[in-house]
């Protein structure tokens, strides 16, 4: 394969797609879409969702006052509220105009999306500032999924049973589960 150099302006950064939500000052839920999302491990089954936001958004501030929010997994069918929310601004007024469930964190007061098949539930521990960025990082207090859904451990989770949103500047959604770590080694 031969490559060439480009502009570091382009960035393959495939990312999963959340819809974040938080609450106001004045108790209202707030939600926004967010593709800056990781984990990692600190040890041992504790993972921390890392989550990168940019600006001044209402979100960003509400995380930074309430130190939790919650993440909500988009999968392809809740692309039109994902596109609702990240092009209809706070400012512009409430985020009405189209018709969702919220609930309620199981063990944080975080307002969740019904829709969702997978919800974290995050306390921020610390930050970071980079720029205009702002990178929280989070240990995981509770996951809600999908009922329908088993998983037998940490890495027995088959993406495609969520359907979920990948975003790289575009929409994307993922094909199929090719394996497990170790299955194609023999085949190298």
């Amino acid at each position: 394969m031969k490559r060439k150099s480009v502009e570091t302006k382009f960035s393959m950064c495939v990312q999963p797609s959340f819809i974040i939500g938080t609450y106001n000052e004045d108790g209202s839920y707030n939600f926004a879409p967010i593709t800056w999302v990781s984990a990692t491990c600190e040890g041992g089954n504790e993972y921390m969702l890392v989550i990168s936001m940019f600006g001044s958004k209402r979100t960003k501030q509400n995380v930074i006052r309430d130190g939790k929010f919650s993440a909500n997994l988009v999968n392809t069918s809740m692309l039109p509220l994902m596109d609702y929310f990240g092009t209809k601004h706070a400012k512009d007024g409430n985020k009405d105009e189209l018709e969702y469930g919220v609930g309620c964190g199981e063990v944080l007061d975080v307002p969740t999306l019904d829709e969702s098949p997978w919800v974290y539930e995050c306390e921020v521990a610390r930050s970071v500032e980079t720029g205009e960025s702002t990178t929280f990082f989070c240990p995981i207090r509770n996951i809600q999924m999908d009922e329908n859904v088993n998983c037998e451990d940490t890495f027995d989770v088959d993406l495609t049973l969520f359907d979920p949103v990948v975003y790289s500047g575009k929409y994307h959604s993922l094909g199929k589960m090719l394996g497990k770590i170790g299955d194609f080694r023999a085949k190298a």
